[in-house]
């Protein structure tokens, strides 16, 4: 109980802390939509367009980790966990969707170039990096395990980059007169956004297709399990995410007489979580076949997968 306390509690936190970032960005975004029209700038309004996806990234984020905390329950035995990668993949699919929209204007501003008030665009950019960094600082102070809120610091991050080329435009509007520029902006950051976007679908994807997590490798952590004393083989062994940043692992473990099943069990459980931070696991453990102790004929013994055993 105290642990699902602290967990709530935290979760709280990171949603205050988000909320705060929130405000931030959309108190900005307002007002570089109005300077970009100001200033014809299409590398304004396509930023401006990105902070929008950053403060629906951080808005989902919110709604999904409150959404997160709720128990399993009826059908939803693993609870609630993927809304987190709901999210990150809603979130990659709306950035693919913008840069492609962007792509489109900036050609359009390429082939008819429009005038640009560059020493606005400058000014704004400048700006808009200090409001960047309050926000990112922001959201930082949030548990990053998450893929949402991992998505939202992608988001600001990539802003900061946005920024810096929009500056750029602005000193090569007044002092070369070149207002191609603005266009040849918005295609880096279009090129930006369809990158951070196609991150986020590949990730959600790996959680939706229940790829093992980033850093673990199933068959190291076979060999690594194998060698836990008492075991004799390791097979069946699956290793996923159930969203939010938190690993799961199931396997079938032959067990060597006269070592006790229940024991290496806990031998198992204890190195998964302390190398790997997996909390949620399931073990079958029973002798090895042909002795006393060992599956029985009829039992289900079919092995699927590799095959992990100690090494000699």
């Amino acid at each position: 109980m105290a642990h699902g306390h602290e967990h709530g509690a935290g979760a709280a936190a990171d949603r205050r802390w988000l909320a705060a970032a929130l405000a931030v960005i959309v108190v900005f975004m307002v007002g570089e939509v109005l300077a970009g029209q100001l200033a014809h700038s299409l590398a304004l309004i396509t930023d401006a367009g990105h902070m929008i996806t950053d403060a629906a990234a951080i808005a989902v984020a919110i709604i999904a980790s409150r959404i997160a905390q709720r128990p399993p329950a009826g059908a939803y035995t693993y609870g609630f966990a993927r809304v987190d990668a709901l999210s990150g993949q809603a979130n990659g699919i709306t950035l693919l969707l913008l840069a492609v929209w962007f792509t489109v204007e900036a050609v359009r501003r390429l082939i008819s170039p429009s005038g640009v008030h560059g020493a606005v665009v400058s000014v704004v950019a400048v700006v808009g990096v200090l409001a960047n960094l309050l926000a990112t600082a922001l959201a930082a102070r949030a548990n990053r395990g998450g893929l949402n809120v991992r998505g939202v610091l992608a988001h600001l991050v990539s802003d900061l980059w946005a920024f810096a080329a929009t500056f750029v435009v602005g000193l090569v509007v007044v002092l070369t007169g070149w207002t191609r520029a603005d266009a040849v902006a918005s295609l880096a950051i279009a090129a930006l956004m369809a990158w951070t976007g196609g991150g986020l679908v590949r990730a959600a994807g790996r959680v939706f297709l229940e790829a093992a997590p980033p850093g673990v490798d199933p068959d190291e952590l076979g060999a690594e399990l194998a060698g836990v004393a008492g075991v004799a083989q390791i097979h069946d062994l699956h290793v996923w995410q159930l969203g939010g940043g938190s690993p799961a692992a199931s396997a079938h473990v032959l067990v060597r007489p006269p070592a006790d099943c229940h024991e290496v069990s806990g031998r198992l459980r204890q190195l998964l979580l302390d190398r790997h931070g997996i909390e949620h696991v399931t073990l079958q453990t029973e002798h090895l076949p042909g002795t006393d102790t060992g599956p029985q004929e009829g039992d289900c013994i079919d092995v699927h997968g590799p095959v992990h055993v100690p090494r000699q």
